[in-house]
């Protein structure tokens, strides 16, 4: 065979695989509203720059007709390319060949591209889209499964890992995106569930439609699987591209600097927090009152919205931002958000961020539903996380932080480097009304005008604990500031904290309250 010929083998060989299932099975994609694989991944990364690797790879199974099955490039495309100009690895399965379904060699492609990114110190991008495990290969499947998921969790901590879900993703394959690190789903394609509502009919008599058992929405606002919800697939790329801006490549690395930009004169933090403490805001527009541009993004927003996180930056720099949201709730901590927080902490640890935490709670959130579901246990992993992280740790107080909520929300006894509060902020074992409800009981019952004598005893606990002074007076809180002094105080503070130090004890690992 001539030189030619061989091209022009290599372009027939090239134009078979990248056609797929077929043009019927990419018809029946397009017609579920979906992207095909390899268009997902032209989409998301820069233009003209992805390189495919393991393209001729072929299955090996020979049973159940599998032997005259020619399934091409086994149903997922790998390869590496780059966003924004940066390299990432990339995978995508491909629906339109045996439904997207892992076996062996579908496996080892998808490891071999972990271990590449791994190595490489680049990001890990996902595109999940399977019927999931390849009955016909038996447990072939399921160790493929198996070598993923301890990839995951070697490069936890290590390199950014995404997993973006366009379509099913069920059984054994929903654990890898649970062990990576962002979660993307998109409305009315997104799948995810352990057990199929065939199973649960069969077993349990429900019907239940798979959008109610785990589409999009179910994993953004109830269960937290989902880190990021979007409409369209060309939004959940957008996001993509977003949440990798503020991200360093790896656990060595830092992330890229942004331009430095005021913040938006609209965000006058002096005005965004209302006088009366019993009158809810939007914890967001004080986080975007001093970032760069009055940029905020947010991850996990419709879930446990009682806690506010996200990136946003300070002076170019990413910044992890966690804030209780008093419009939720009164912003107080409760089995989610203690999740939500805990993870989020220990993510921007782990790569290098440093966490700014903005503090107005009443405490944990009372009652027996809580109490059984486990609250201590999950209230437990903030103080565990905030603990453990060595980051630069600057809190700022703005209106209360009573009880145990105060000490979680990175105080100074957590070894937060700074902590400011305002003029106006509250710490104490609890609220004013209910100290002197239980301090001066006696006197309030003894009084002739109960009322009047129980509002002048919450003043006077106001003013002798219920104020910021007390708490800096023991060096539990550095500095008082006005609220207008906010970005100035944290963007100084970020400074001097920036080349910390931290000795901690020789341990394998610790042990987190899972």
């Amino acid at each position: 065979m001539s030189s030619n010929k061989k091209v022009q083998e290599l372009k027939k060989r090239r134009k078979e695989v990248q056609q797929g299932g077929g043009e019927k099975a990419i018809q029946k994609q397009v017609a579920m509203g979906k992207m095909t694989a390899r268009e997902r991944i032209i989409k998301l990364l820069d233009k003209g720059s992805f390189n495919e690797y393991d393209m001729f790879v072929e299955h090996e199974a020979r049973d159940f007709g599998m032997d005259r099955k020619k399934l091409h490039g086994d149903g997922v495309i790998t390869g590496t390319g780059t966003i924004g100009g940066r390299p990432v690895c990339i995978f995508a399965q491909d629906f339109t060949v045996a439904g997207g379904s892992l076996g062996f060699m579908h496996a080892r492609k998808i490891t071999k591209i972990m271990d590449h990114s791994l190595k490489m110190r680049m990001p890990l991008i996902g595109i999940n889209d399977s019927g999931g495990a390849r009955i016909q290969e038996g447990v072939n499947s399921l160790a493929g499964y198996g070598e993923i998921f301890f990839r995951n969790t070697l490069a936890s901590g290590v390199i950014p890992q995404l997993s973006v879900i366009l379509g099913p993703c069920a059984g054994g394959a929903v654990y890898s995106p649970a062990l990576t690190d962002f979660v993307f789903v998109v409305d009315n394609i997104s799948k995810m569930f352990i057990t199929g509502p065939e199973v649960i009919k069969t077993v349990l008599g429900e019907d239940i439609s798979m959008e109610e058992l785990g589409g999009a929405r179910v994993h953004s606002e109830i269960t937290g699987n989902a880190h990021f919800f979007s409409e369209s697939e060309d939004e959940c790329f957008d996001q993509i591209k977003s949440l990798l801006s503020y991200l360093p490549w790896s656990n060595t690395d830092v992330p890229a600097r942004k331009e430095i930009v005021d913040p938006l004169e609209e965000f006058n933090i002096s005005e965004i927090v209302p006088a009366d403490k019993r009158q809810p805001y939007d914890v967001r527009n004080v986080i975007r009152a001093v970032t760069d541009g009055s940029d905020f993004f947010e991850i996990q927003e419709s879930w446990a919205a009682n806690m506010v996180i996200g990136f946003g930056t300070m002076n170019g720099r990413t910044i992890g931002f966690v804030a209780n949201q008093p419009l939720v709730l009164a912003g107080v901590l409760d089995v989610d958000s203690s999740d939500k927080a805990g993870r989020f902490i220990r993510y921007c640890d782990a790569f290098n961020i440093p966490i700014v935490t903005f503090v107005d709670l009443p405490g944990y959130l009372p009652g027996v539903d809580q109490e059984h579901a486990g609250v201590i246990r999950h209230g437990a992993k903030v103080l565990y996380a905030y603990s453990e992280a060595t980051v630069p740790k600057i809190t700022v107080i703005i209106r209360k932080a009573y009880g145990g909520g105060y000490i979680a929300m990175n105080s100074r006894h957590l070894r937060a480097d700074f902590v400011f509060a305002w003029p106006d902020a509250e710490v104490a074992v609890m609220g004013p009304e209910g100290a002197a409800n239980i301090i001066f009981r006696k006197e309030i019952a003894a009084a002739e005008d109960p009322d009047q004598m129980r509002a002048q005893k919450v003043q006077e606990y106001k003013e002798k604990f219920a104020n910021p002074y007390v708490a800096a007076a023991k060096g539990y809180i550095d500095s008082v500031i006005e609220p207008w002094e906010t970005r100035k105080s944290l963007l100084h503070a970020l400074d001097v904290s920036g080349e910390k130090s931290v000795g901690m004890p020789m341990k394998k690992h610790g042990i987190p309250p899972f």
